[in-house]
């Protein structure tokens, strides 16, 4: 048997998506029992991989190895697109390499396909005993990834970057045609835009330039948790503008299932606007 790791109370299961996750700590390996699960929507996957973050997160550890029960598991077509989307982000950002046991031929083919189209290994099995012994074999890379990235941005990139109107409340982030390369490059700009908001202490409404940003898949759980935390601290509300944008697309995706409205608008002038409605409705709430 092996140790499993306790989450913190805050993070205990509450849905039947947590209680299928277990890490196994002398292994360092994290188990996602997909068994009889049917992806039938993005909804669905962006829920499931919502767990794997928290849980993954509350353990306090980054780099694990995935194991991936996938016994029953069906991937309908509308699902793909996320499901293969999501688990690229969460295995650039926490894996040390995922092993899969027990696929049908359907879910086998999908991924297969996949693997030969983005140049990943499946490493599928037939049984578990068969995946913990490849994980086995594989090396941790743990003590590896825990250097430092170096810095993408100098603090004066960041600093002209972040523009406060007081007059309306609004804190504008230029992220335009940046790149968060890695876990940094979204600490090092979260962290200047806290910094800043805590010398005015309120709230303000946040106006979000996407145009042309790209968040890589190493810096998109960084900074999808970054994001969510800041909003909960210090925003009246938030909008985003960005014109045909794949981060904008990767917002709206995870705004299914993290209750946030993603408020993407193509403009400058539309996203203002829609900080306006935000204002009103606010003043008559009070």
């Amino acid at each position: 048997m092996t140790e499993a790791v306790t989450l913190p109370k805050a993070e205990a299961a509450a849905t039947d998506y947590d209680r299928r996750i277990t890490f196994h700590a002398a292994l360092q390996c994290m188990e996602a029992d997909f068994s009889g699960l049917v992806f039938d929507s993005s909804e669905t996957v962006n829920r499931v991989y919502d767990a794997l973050e928290r849980a993954i997160r509350a353990t306090g550890e980054d780099r694990w190895f995935f194991l991936v029960n996938l016994n029953g598991t069906r991937i309908e077509p509308a699902a793909w697109l996320a499901y293969s989307r999501r688990g690229k982000v969460l295995n650039h950002a926490h894996s040390m390499g995922s092993v899969r046991f027990d696929a049908s031929d359907e879910t086998r083919r999908q991924i297969e396909r996949a693997a030969n189209t983005e140049a990943f290994d499946p490493n599928l099995f037939d049984n578990r005993a068969a995946a913990l012994a490849r994980i086995g074999e594989m090396p941790s890379t743990r003590v590896e990834r825990r250097v430092s990235h170096d810095p993408n941005y100098t603090p004066a990139d960041v600093v002209r970057r972040i523009r406060f109107d007081l007059d309306r409340v609004i804190m504008e982030a230029d992220f335009s045609h940046m790149t968060f390369h890695h876990s940094r490059d979204v600490d090092d700009v979260y962290d200047h835009i806290e910094e800043r908001i805590r010398a005015f202490d309120r709230r303000f409404f946040f106006l979000v330039n996407l145009n042309g940003c790209q968040i890589l898949p190493e810096a998109w759980v960084r900074y999808a948790h970054r994001g969510k935390r800041l909003n909960a601290a210090a925003s009246l509300g938030s909008v985003r503008f960005a014109a045909g944008s794949e981060t904008a697309e990767d917002i709206r995706m995870r705004a299914e299932s993290q209750g946030f409205r993603p408020n993407i608008r193509n403009t400058r002038d539309e996203a203002l606007a829609l900080i306006e409605e935000m204002r009103t409705k606010l003043l008559a709430e009070r």
